[in-house]
């Protein structure tokens, strides 16, 4: 394993500035791909006593995508989240997030996103509507996406794609509520998702 970092490293190095990436939706091989999860985050902010805003994160993922780079429109995706892998600053924190009146994850260990429609807004924008199920409770909600651009691998040599995304929703739609610090928080959930896709060769 060592000397396939070591390889990719070298890689990168000599590929310098000249290292093929596109920032060109088009670019992008039509097919299906595989979340990479080492390089994909959900990301959540939450305002605290209205003057700051704390962040968390979900630390693992899987997903796929189904991209047509002539029509971006017909493109889908879905995204599952483990819920037990919540990550905060505050390790009480978390034990309190993977509890009964927040994440429940004994009861719904995981959370879904399912894509119904894709609409371009921009020559690298758009949005994606979709299906989020959360707490066994299932919401539309939209991203706002920006491509990030497409680019070989430097390890695997396929093609990667990478999106970033935002997101607001309101806890109390799923049903999160009744925490002791309930009053100190919002109920607006602001969420960042950078999501890094693998072509999948035949």
């Amino acid at each position: 394993m060592r000397s396939v970092i070591v390889a990719s490293i070298a890689l990168l190095a000599l590929a310098g500035p000249a290292f093929a990436q596109s920032s060109d939706p088009r670019q992008a091989p039509t097919g299906s791909y595989a979340l990479e999860t080492r390089h994909s985050q959900v990301l959540f902010a939450i305002p605290h006593l209205g003057i700051t805003d704390y962040y968390g994160r979900f630390d693992k993922l899987s997903g796929t995508l189904s991209y047509n780079s002539t029509a971006p429109e017909k493109s889908s995706v879905s995204i599952i989240i483990d819920m037990s892998s919540v990550d905060t600053p505050s390790h009480e924190l978390i034990g309190e997030l993977m509890g009964p009146n927040v994440f429940d994850s004994a009861k719904f260990p995981t959370a879904t996103f399912k894509s119904t429609s894709v609409k371009r807004t921009g020559p690298a924008t758009g949005t994606i509507t979709g299906d989020l199920t959360l707490r066994g409770v299932t919401k539309p909600v939209t991203l706002d996406v920006t491509f990030g651009g497409v680019t070989p691998d430097p390890v695997s040599g396929a093609d990667d794609i990478g999106f970033h995304a935002t997101a607001t929703l309101k806890r109390t739609d799923f049903g999160i509520t009744g925490m002791v610090w309930e009053s100190f928080v919002g109920d607006d959930v602001k969420l960042t998702i950078e999501a890094m896709f693998q072509h999948k060769k035949n």
